[in-house]
């Protein structure tokens, strides 16, 4: 069968990826000149399958309100208020209540773990270093209160099988070493001990290349100007290089989605929410970070990639304007030094950068069937793009491939919103 993805991010290379091991013959279309130079280029490289989590929960609301007030604030908001931000925050704040957060985060987790299972099976398969770390992932407190507060949710981590470990201070420096230097800024932490961290871009051109010899075509350079379609099944992609024509077709194409779909009266709550990331050489291995950290407090991550560090987060709503704001380079910036204040030097002004995660009101991103019978989905991931790619792949590759997913599908549709 033939196939077309549009998008070659983590989502629509993974994707591509198990359609051609099943045996369909896939094309790749990307409006840019490599693969993964979006949303996969410069993430955060967690891979959180225990930490996987909606941002909409109980509270969130009322530690919005703080954030905004705050010097180091992990939530920005562009005053100019367009229809799209608060349609998306009403969206948002309708899934703040404990029973939309369980049933989104049940969705989230089936995905993440049949993701984190695929990265084995992947590495079995494959020999190729993408600089792979199994060191867990530990979510730093600095107040007591967030202490408690981890205390409560782990019934909810016990629900889901999650492995972890509630942490002192000396604990935390058990895990990370390099915290002795800031131990009494710190309160304890919860260590996801299954959670790994990884070089998302390089992952995703090394995965690029077995495609390519699998026989999967990818087309670089390409604009998609619309869809054409007829009697409720897609005809071709038109591009400006041409009309695209497949018997199935796979929209990967995250923030940018919404819009492609929007004429064809699929309307997706998906929001382009802007995060930062500085990448930075490691000084001393000794005081640097070991595995990946994540500050309650700020909601930064720190993760080590090889001899890299990469310091990631912030929530910028401000449309799909990707301008590097003093901002995100001054958060970022401060959490690093502040936890590890003796792992790198300064950082170089052309070291920032900026992308868009989609964002679903539910965190859950968007998987499946459409009412177009030959169109499927596979966008929405968040922040958790890099961790959901391969499950989400296997997905749908079954659906294509009209076999029974490996997982529980419920819930993970566009028609949950309907």
């Amino acid at each position: 069968m033939k196939v077309l993805v549009a998008g070659s991010g983590i989502i629509g290379i993974t994707s591509a990826y198990y359609l051609a091991k099943s045996g369909h013959e896939v094309t790749v279309i990307e409006q840019e000149s490599e693969p993964a130079l979006g949303t996969s280029f410069a993430n955060a490289g967690q891979l959180s399958y225990g930490m996987s989590s909606p941002w909409a929960g109980p509270g969130i609301p009322i530690k919005a309100m703080k954030w905004l007030a705050a010097k180091y604030a992990p939530l920005i908001i562009n005053p100019k208020l367009t229809l799209l931000t608060l349609k998306f925050l009403f969206r948002i704040l309708k899934n703040c209540t404990a029973s939309r957060y369980e049933i989104n985060k049940s969705r989230m987790v089936r995905v993440s773990k049949c993701s984190q299972q695929a990265i084995v099976e992947m590495v079995q398969e494959h020999d190729f270093d993408f600089e792979l770390r199994s060191h867990g992932l530990l979510q730093v407190f600095r107040t007591q209160a967030q202490l408690d507060a981890a205390k409560k949710d782990m019934a909810v981590l016990d629900a889901y099988q999650v492995k972890y470990e509630l942490l002192d201070v000396e604990g935390c420096i058990k895990a990370e070493p390099a915290l002795v230097h800031v131990k009494e800024k710190i309160k304890g932490g919860l260590r996801y001990l299954e959670d790994q961290s990884a070089n998302c871009f390089l992952f995703a051109n090394h995965l690029t290349k077995i495609c390519k010899q699998m026989g999967v075509k990818f087309e670089f350079n390409v604009s998609i100007q619309q869809i054409n379609a007829k009697h409720k099944k897609i005809t071709s992609i038109q591009t400006d290089q041409g009309n695209y024509q497949a018997d199935k077709y796979v929209i990967a194409l995250g923030s940018q989605s919404a819009d492609i779909l929007a004429p064809l009266g699929i309307h997706l709550p998906i929001y382009p929410v802007k995060g930062y990331s500085i990448t930075l050489p490691i000084k001393n291995d000794a005081d640097a970070p070991q595995g990946t950290l994540m500050d309650e407090t700020y909601k930064v991550a720190i993760t080590r990639l090889g001899d890299i560090v990469r310091v990631a987060g912030i929530a910028e709503l401000t449309g799909y304007d990707k301008t590097l704001s003093d901002s995100g380079d001054r958060i970022t910036q401060f959490v690093l030094h502040d936890l590890f204040p003796k792992a790198t030097d300064q950082v170089p002004d052309d070291q920032l950068w900026a992308g868009l995660r989609p964002m679903t009101p539910d965190g859950t991103p968007i998987i499946g069937k459409t009412p177009y019978d030959n169109l499927l989905l596979n966008t929405g991931h968040g922040t958790l793009g890099w961790t959901m790619s391969l499950g989400s792949a296997k997905v749908i590759n079954s659906l294509v491939s009209e076999q029974t997913p490996e997982i529980d599908i419920e819930g993970l549709s566009m028609f949950r919103y309907q």
